[in-house]
């Protein structure tokens, strides 16, 4: 396969970010990048303008890594608590995953956490406190925690046995 380096203008998932000199396949960077305007081909006029476009990128980083700390600040304030159903000899109905946690922060903190920022190993199933860990960015982690409590079944069954 022909394969043809191009200077990317924007970041792109996968690929790199502004100012990277790439290698891409001929085709996907004659019928991907280069019409949709997210690379420029990598000639001698074009690696000159590498310097403005190496500046943009470190003034967008810089604005990045400020608002994930600043996240990170909130996040830390921040207490969360969930129920869970829970059965007879203490099973779990279901469990907490994390697009349940990223709900709960969003509607609690009017932050919009995507969930595969969530670093959580796996569902939790069981009640307690959990310290979860979440990568706002390459460089800034901040850990939340969350109670998972039982939800009232009691109060439930005594509604149905008044009926």
């Amino acid at each position: 396969m022909a394969t043809v380096e191009v200077i990317l203008k924007q970041k792109i998932e996968g690929l790199g970010s502004e100012a990277d000199v790439v290698k891409v396949k001929r085709g996907f960077a004659r019928n991907f990048l280069l019409p949709q305007g997210r690379a420029y081909e990598a000639t001698r006029a074009n690696l000159r303008h590498l310097q403005q476009l190496q500046e943009v990128r470190a003034k967008r980083e810089a604005e990045e890594r400020v608002e994930a700390e600043n996240t990170a600040g909130k996040l830390k304030k921040l207490r969360l608590s969930l129920e869970l159903s829970v059965g007879q000899g203490g099973k779990a109905f279901g469990s907490v995953t994390t697009a349940d946690i990223a709900a709960l922060i969003a509607d609690k903190s009017k932050l919009e956490i995507d969930r595969h920022q969530i670093l959580l190993d796996k569902p939790i199933k069981t009640l307690g406190s959990y310290d979860i860990p979440i990568k706002l960015h390459a460089d800034v982690e901040a850990e939340i925690t969350l109670r998972v409590l039982a939800a009232d079944t009691v109060g439930a069954s005594k509604e149905e046995s008044e009926d």
